[in-house]
């Protein structure tokens, strides 16, 4: 099924609709039930994530009733969900709260994710930040764009390559197993600054729109990824796995690095990586 510029509208339009009704009317106004550990005390859920996650996912099935829907929360219930997402004719995966930490800290630091899977390919990705009322949008071969409020565009481009000495970046070191994780936030000191958000819609977002360069990631989930890799390469950036090999919606492993172009990529894997 090929998709078009309307089809990504109304999928805007789905995810700022729920957004408002389900996600901003609960932004510091959680209650101690509210809030939930999955995994850990930084890894949580709220009644927001939930009831996102169970509208956007409602919609989707009754306009798309043959496509496979993936959410993270599903996910965390039944993790047999995401085997059919490599194969799927058609897939939309669902992060209804990226930054749930933040959002449950109370810092206006999150947003709404969705991607669409055809045939094993990402051929979109929406970013909604609740808070700026707008979105991030990537199409296959269209490149990537900013929707404002009053729904004008504005096209993003990642930053112009510079050495690495005067790049900034984040480096989701949690996730990274030992010497690895010791030595990657031992070199980030090597470049100019460092971001980071605990947000990947928003680092996304900044590194797309040239604001910084480069994101490692430990931790593969494709609801984090799938449409910041989309839109990060639509807006004229370089991602692939840690052996330099491309990211794929299947994967679950192997790192994830993006840069400004393949150059700058190799030169941040030799130098974060350095003994």
């Amino acid at each position: 099924m090929m998709f078009d510029e309307k089809h990504v509208e109304w999928l805007a339009d789905l995810l700022a609709e729920t957004a408002g009704a389900e996600i901003m009317p609960r932004f510091r106004r959680l209650g101690e039930g509210d809030i939930r550990q999955k995994t850990s005390a930084s890894d949580l859920v709220t009644e927001a994530d939930v009831n996102a996650e169970r509208v956007i996912t409602k919609a989707l099935r009754e306009r798309y009733p043959d496509a496979v829907v993936i959410g993270e929360e599903a996910c965390s219930e039944n993790p047999a969900i995401l085997e059919g997402l490599g194969d799927a004719r058609l897939a939309f995966v669902i992060d209804p709260v990226d930054g749930t930490y933040n959002f449950a800290s109370d810092v206006p630091l999150f947003g709404v994710m969705l991607s669409v899977v055809v045939n094993g390919e990402t051929v979109a990705g929406i970013i909604h930040d609740p808070v700026g009322k707008d979105w991030l949008i990537g199409m296959r071969g269209a490149g990537s764009h900013i929707r404002r409020p009053d729904n004008s565009l504005d096209k993003v481009r990642v930053a112009d390559p510079v050495p690495v000495s005067g790049m900034t970046g984040s480096i989701s070191w949690p996730y990274l197993p030992e010497p690895e994780r010791s030595r990657l936030a031992r070199n980030h000191a090597k470049c100019l600054a460092q971001i980071g958000y605990r947000c990947a819609a928003h680092e996304y977002r900044v590194i797309a729109s040239g604001y910084a360069h480069f994101a490692v990631f430990g931790k593969l989930m494709p609801w984090d990824h799938l449409a910041g890799v989309l839109i990060h390469t639509e807006a004229g950036g370089h991602a692939a796995r840690f052996d330099g090999s491309a990211y794929l919606p299947s994967h679950v492993g192997g790192g994830l690095m993006v840069a400004p172009d393949k150059e700058s990529w190799k030169e941040l894997r030799e130098t974060l990586w350095a003994e």
